[in-house]
Parts: C-alpha cells; sequence; structure tokens
C-alpha cells in the first residue's frame, strides 16, 4: 500500500505544506527531514513507515522548533551514524531537548551527550491535537476503521474486513444509505458505513490546508 501525500496527511496529522517543507534537504543541514520511502517525485507516495516517522516528527515539532528538530537529525546521521528509516528510532521531546530513546538511556541530540530519562513522551501512534485538529490513532482511525499494515498493505478498511474504507464512504456519497450497504459488502454495519464517511471528510479537509506555511 503506498499513501499519498493526503491521506498521509490525515494519518499523520501534517499538513500538505509541512509534508512538501520535510521532504525538502537544506545546505547547512542533515537534509530533508523526511523523504518518502516509495516515491519522491509526482507521484509522492508514502510508505507505512513512512506514516510512522511523519507522526513522530508531528510530536516534536508541537514542541520543538523546526531549527532544533534538523539539528537533533544531523546529530541523529552524521555524529551518530544512524542512517536506518527514522521511523526505527524513538525521538521524543524533552526539558527543551530532543532525545533518541534506547532501552536504558537517552542520548540528547541537540546537545550531543548521553543522559537518563526524565519522563517518555506518549506514544505518537495513540490520537492527539496538532495544530487544532484532532489526528486519530493510527491503526483505528475511527472506532470502526482499521489500519493495519498486513491488511491490503495498511490501507484503512472496516474492522473486521478487506473492504476498503473509501470504498465504502464512496457508496454512500453516491446516494446509498448507510444502512444498505450490506447489500454491497455483506459484514459492513451502517455504524462502519457513517464511520467511513467520517474519516473521508476528514482525510479531504486536509484539501484546504494545502496553503498553510510549514513550520
Amino acid at each position: 500500500m503506498s499513501y499519498e501525500p493526503k491521506l498521509a496527511a490525515a494519518l499523520s496529522g501534517a499538513t500538505l505544506a509541512q509534508l512538501a517543507h520535510w521532504r525538502k534537504a537544506k545546505d547547512d543541514d542533515a537534509g530533508a527531514i523526511l523523504v518518502p520511502e516509495l516515491s519522491d517525485r509526482r507521484p509522492i507516495l508514502y510508505s507505512f513507515r513512512d506514516l510512522i516517522a511523519l507522526r513522530m516528527c508531528v510530536a516534536l515539532r508541537a514542541e520543538s522548533s523546526l531549527q532544533r528538530i534538523r539539528r537533533a537529525l544531523r546529530t541523529l546521521r552524521f555524529d551518530l551514524g544512524e542512517h536506518a528509516h527514522l521511523s526505527a528510532y524513538r525521538l521524543v521531546t524533552e526539558a527543551g531537548t530532543i532525545l533518541l530513546l534506547n532501552e536504558d538511556d537517552a542520548i540528547d541530540l541537540v546537545k550531543n551527550r548521553a543522559g537518563a530519562v526524565l519522563r517518555f513522551a506518549d506514544e505518537p501512534l495513540r490520537p492527539y491535537y496538532y495544530d487544532g485538529r484532532s489526528v486519530p490513532d493510527l491503526f483505528r482511525p475511527r472506532p470502526h476503521l482499521r489500519v493495519d499494515a498486513g491488511v491490503r498493505g495498511g490501507e484503512p478498511v472496516v474492522a473486521g474486513t478487506r473492504v476498503p474504507s473509501l470504498q465504502v464512504a464512496t457508496l454512500v456519497r453516491d446516494g446509498v444509505p448507510p444502512g444498505e450497504i450490506s447489500a454491497f459488502y455483506p459484514g459492513v454495519t451502517a455504524e462502519a458505513a457513517r464511520d467511513a464517511v467520517d474519516f473521508a471528510d476528514y482525510t479531504d479537509s486536509y484539501d484546504v490546508h494545502a496553503w498553510r506555511v510549514a513550520a
């Protein structure tokens, strides 16, 4: 499964403008914050691992400046020599800095020193608020919807089925009442159909945020 920017934005909480800004490298730092793993040219396509990394970046950006995040990534990539996909690391904000969490301790990526962890940030895969928006749980974007890398490659589906939520939402938008969706997909309830439409509306709302300046 590949994620076009709008769906990647909806599942991560980043705006389309931020995604575009984060794809760009800077001459004086460690490069782009996150280049899409599948395609960084049109059509731009993000991977499931990219989604996890993006949610972490959004959590960092909520409490840190973009300059500090870039400095932390430079330390990670150049000073520590870590070049795995960004989703392989757990980066959190703590006391005005950014930490790379290990099993027993952490490394301050801004000041480049090891030290104890005072507290652990909330897991970025859970729901959170960012930029005035409620970003859903990555694996459960709505009560009756699921995102699982092992089911249709991570495409949002109706829980307990392999039915893409977008297909259900499209039928409802075309005039099929939620209570009659089961005639097309026997495993899809009216509640699940309403969730599919609600999530589709949420995803589409990112179109109107494309003009926002990344910061």
